[in-house]
């Protein structure tokens, strides 16, 4: 399944500065049913949003009008927990395509890249800067360049790199997933089929 081409994205920002946010409290369990990566926006950090009665907790950023935009930057250690890959489709399908963070587990990391979502890890000192920014105007922006590898606070100027697998940053600027990088050498693979005496 094909994504956005993810290249140089600039926007406001929504700030969750809490740590150790699990796959569990990014969608919880009892809405993994569904097979195809639609929907799950809709109960992305459920438990945080709503009260028992499905009505919006006031207090939960995501609830805040205050805050809007394609950036979600997070506490250290993001998606850590269980290998779910329904926590980066809700993610996604709510509307984010960045995630910043100090610290990533591996599992969601990967599980994001390969549904479109750019994780960016950074210094918990960049991090801080980047929440206080928003605090003092919350429609400060970030400028996540993906083919330079930075992100920069618009506001001061400031900027740091982050890493990146080249293979997954091909997919990312491309809109592929591994399915489709494949797809997207089929001349290729097949003639080199057609070499083989077998």
């Amino acid at each position: 399944m094909a994504y956005d081409n993810f290249t140089i994205l600039r926007s406001s920002a929504v700030p969750m500065p809490i740590e150790n946010v699990d796959t569990d409290q990014i969608i919880p369990a009892r809405f993994l049913k569904a097979t195809e990566r639609k929907g799950f926006g809709d109960n992305l950090f459920r438990d945080w949003r709503y009260n028992n009665d499905n009505t919006p907790k006031a207090d939960f950023v995501l609830n805040n009008p205050t805050y809007s935009g394609k950036i979600l930057v997070g506490g250290k250690n993001f998606g850590s927990g269980s290998s779910r890959e329904h926590a980066a489709w809700a993610i996604y399908d709510y509307g984010f395509r960045c995630v910043v963070s100090s610290f990533f587990a591996d599992i969601f990391q990967n599980n994001s890249i390969n549904v479109g979502i750019l994780p960016v890890r950074v210094s918990p000192e960049f991090v801080d800067k980047i929440f206080a920014a928003i605090e003092a105007d919350p429609k400060t922006e970030l400028e996540v360049n993906l083919p330079a590898q930075t992100i920069t606070l618009l506001a001061t100027g400031e900027s740091e790199s982050f890493a990146i697998n080249e293979y997954k940053k091909h997919n990312l600027t491309n809109g592929y997933d591994d399915i489709d990088y494949l797809l997207s050498m089929k001349n290729e693979i097949g003639a080199f089929a057609e070499t083989r005496p077998f």
